[in-house]
């Protein structure tokens, strides 16, 4: 899919207001599964916000970044995921 992180800026924009589900890294061998809405993306990083009855706070940020290195992996609702190929 995408390969640098312009490549990702592109693909994500075009998914702005879409449902997702995401995986992160949470660290020592820890994957947190949050669901929500791509609500908005800047030069540096994408803002997630998320469903309520789910979790604790609205929103969360990641680098794309984090999507170029498989911290973050995002799944929109038609099934199509946003992983970078290496």
């Amino acid at each position: 899919m995408a390969k640098t992180l312009i490549e990702i800026k592109q693909g994500l924009e075009c998914h702005v207001g879409q449902r997702l589900r995401l995986k992160a890294n949470g660290g020592r061998r820890k994957t947190i599964e949050r669901c929500g809405i791509l609500a908005e993306t800047y030069p540096s990083v994408f803002i997630v916000e998320l469903d309520q009855d789910e979790n604790a706070f609205e929103r969360v940020s990641y680098s794309y970044a984090d999507v170029l290195t498989e911290t973050v992996e995002l799944n929109f609702q038609g099934g199509k995921a946003m992983i970078a190929e290496q």
